[in-house]
C-alpha cells in the first residue's frame, strides 16, 4: 500500500483530479449506452454519437465537469491505445488466406483510393482554406484513413454482400498504417526540417512489422508444444497477452505501434484460428471500451467556442472532404470493377474519419508547427461531421441490401434506373451489363 501511495503521489496533481471524474463520467455514459443499445441497433441512434455528445457537454468549455485539454497526457495515451486495439482486432478478422483470396477490391481502394483521397483533400485544403502545400498535404494524409466502427450496422450486417463488408474491413484496417508514413513525412516538411529522417521512419516500420509477426507466431508455437497448453478459461487471455507484448516491445524499441498491431492480428488469424475464435468476442469488447473512452475524451476537446474559431472556408472544406474527396476517389478506383451501383455507392459513402485521424491530429498539435492549431481545428471539425453523418446513416444504407426492409423510395428509384438503362440498351446507347455473383471480389 505504501508503494501504491508513492506512485499515486508522483502522478501530476491535475491528472490525479482528472482520472476519477473521467472514470465516473465514462461509467455513467457507458451504462446509458448499454441501456439504449437495443434501440440504437434498430434506429439511427448511434452509441458513438452518444459518447461524442457526452464529451462535448461535459467538456471544460461547456459545463467544465471534465477538465481535459489537448495537451493532457491522457488524451494522447487513450487515443493511441484505442487505435492500437482497433487495429489488433481488425487484423484478427483478416487472415493471410482471406487477403490472398480477395485482394482485388481492397487493393483498388488502397492502391488508388487512398492516394487519390489524400490528393483531393490536399487540393481542397490549399484552394478552399488557403493552407500552404506542405500543410495541405499533411491534412490530406491525416484525413485519408477510414474507420468502419462508425458504420457498424453496415459492416456487421450479414445481409450486406460479403465482398463489400470485406472491402471496408480490410481497407480500414490497413489504410491507418499506410497513411502514417505520409503523416510523418509531411509533418517534417511542414516543420521546415532539412533532415526528414527517412532512415528512422523505415526502421520504425520494419520493427513494427517484425514484432507484429514474430511475437504472436512464437506465442502460438509455444502453446502448441507438448510443454504448454491453455485451459478453456484462460484461452481468451492469449490474445490479450500477445497484444500487450507487442505493445510493450513496440514502445521499448520505438517501433511503429499501429503497423505492429495490425500485423499481429493478421498473424494470429493466419496461424491460430482457434485462438482467434476464442479471443474474438472478448477482444471486440476491449476495443469497444477503448474506442468509446477515446470518443468521450475527444468530445471534451470540442466546444461551441472551438467550432466558432473555424472560418466559413473551414466548414466548406470539412463538408467537401466528406462529400467529395472519398466518393470521387473511390469512383475512379472502381472503374471497371464488377461491384453493383448500390455496392459502389455504399463503399464511396462509408469512409468515416475515426481514431487514426484523431491520433494523427493530436500528433500534429503536439509537434508545435505554425499551422498546427488550424490543422487540428479542421481535423476535429471533419471528424465530428463525419461521425454524425456516417454513424446516423449506416442503418439506412444497410436496409437497402435487405429486400424485406428496402426503403420504398429507393426501390422506386432503382426500378426507374433499370427501366432507363433498358431503354438505352434497346437504342444501342449502352452495352449490356455484365453481372457477377456476390462472392467474386472483382
Amino acid at each position: 500500500m505504501a508503494a501504491r501511495r508513492e506512485v499515486w503521489s508522483a502522478t501530476p496533481s491535475s491528472t490525479r483530479r482528472e482520472l476519477p471524474v473521467l472514470l465516473f463520467a465514462f461509467a455513467a455514459v457507458l451504462l446509458l449506452a448499454v441501456l439504449l443499445s437495443s434501440l440504437a441497433h434498430r434506429t439511427i441512434l448511434s452509441t458513438a454519437v452518444l459518447f461524442l455528445a457526452a464529451g462535448f457537454i461535459l467538456g471544460p468549455e461547456t459545463t467544465g465537469v471534465l477538465n481535459i485539454t489537448a495537451d493532457s497526457p491522457i488524451v494522447a495515451t487513450l487515443a493511441e491505445l484505442a487505435l492500437f486495439t482497433v487495429l489488433f482486432t481488425d487484423g484478427m478478422r483478416v487472415g493471410w488466406a482471406d487477403l490472398r483470396s480477395a485482394w482485388r477490391l481492397p487493393g483498388r481502394a488502397l492502391g488508388w483510393g487512398l492516394p487519390l483521397t489524400l490528393a483531393i483533400t490536399a487540393l481542397l485544403a490549399h484552394y478552399v482554406v488557403g493552407l500552404d502545400w506542405p500543410e495541405a498535404l499533411l491534412l490530406g494524409a491525416i484525413l485519408a484513413p477510414t474507420d468502419p466502427v462508425f458504420a457498424a450496422a453496415l459492416v456487421g450486417n450479414e445481409r450486406v454482400p460479403g465482398r463489400l463488408r470485406h472491402l471496408l474491413n480490410v481497407e480500414s484496417g490497413i489504410n491507418d498504417g499506410l497513411a502514417l508514413p505520409f503523416v510523418i513525412l509531411f509533418l517534417a516538411v511542414a516543420a521546415g526540417s532539412d533532415d526528414l529522417h527517412l532512415d528512422e521512419l523505415g526502421t520504425e516500420l520494419l520493427l513494427g512489422l517484425v514484432i507484429g509477426v514474430a511475437v504472436p507466431w512464437l506465442a502460438l508455437r509455444l502453446e502448441r508444444s507438448r510443454f504448454f497448453s491453455a485451459s478453456t478459461q484462460y484461452e481468451p487471455l492469449n490474445g490479450v497477452a500477445i497484444g500487450l507484448l507487442v505493445l510493450a516491445l513496440g514502445q521499448v524499441t520505438h517501433a511503429n505501434l499501429f503497423l505492429a498491431a495490425f500485423a499481429a492480428g493478421v498473424t494470429v488469424a493466419t496461424f491460430g484460428e482457434r485462438q482467434r475464435e476464442s479471443f474474438e468476442h472478448f477482444g471486440e469488447l476491449i476495443a469497444e471500451l477503448f474506442k468509446l473512452g477515446a470518443l468521450l475524451v475527444f468530445g471534451a476537446l470540442i466546444s461551441i467556442e472551438f467550432l466558432g474559431e473555424i472560418s466559413w472556408p473551414g466548414w466548406v472544406f470539412a463538408a467537401l472532404a466528406i462529400l467529395v474527396a472519398r466518393p470521387l476517389a473511390l469512383a475512379v478506383s472502381f472503374l471497371g470493377s464488377h461491384l453493383t451501383r448500390t455496392e459502389q455507392f455504399a463503399a464511396m459513402w462509408f469512409g468515416p474519419k475515426g481514431f487514426a485521424s484523431v491520433v494523427y491530429g493530436l500528433l500534429v498539435l503536439q509537434a508545435g508547427i505554425p499551422a498546427g492549431d488550424e490543422i487540428f481545428h479542421l481535423v476535429a471539425l471533419t471528424i465530428v461531421l463525419s461521425i454524425l453523418a456516417h454513424s446516423s446513416t449506416d442503418i439506412v444504407i444497410a436496409r437497402i441490401f435487405d429486400p424485406a426492409t428496402t426503403p420504398h423510395w429507393y426501390e422506386k428509384l432503382r426500378q426507374a434506373s433499370k427501366e432507363r438503362r433498358a431503354r438505352q440498351r434497346d437504342r444501342g446507347l449502352v452495352e449490356p451489363e455484365r453481372s457477377a455473383p456476390h462472392g467474386d471480389d472483382d
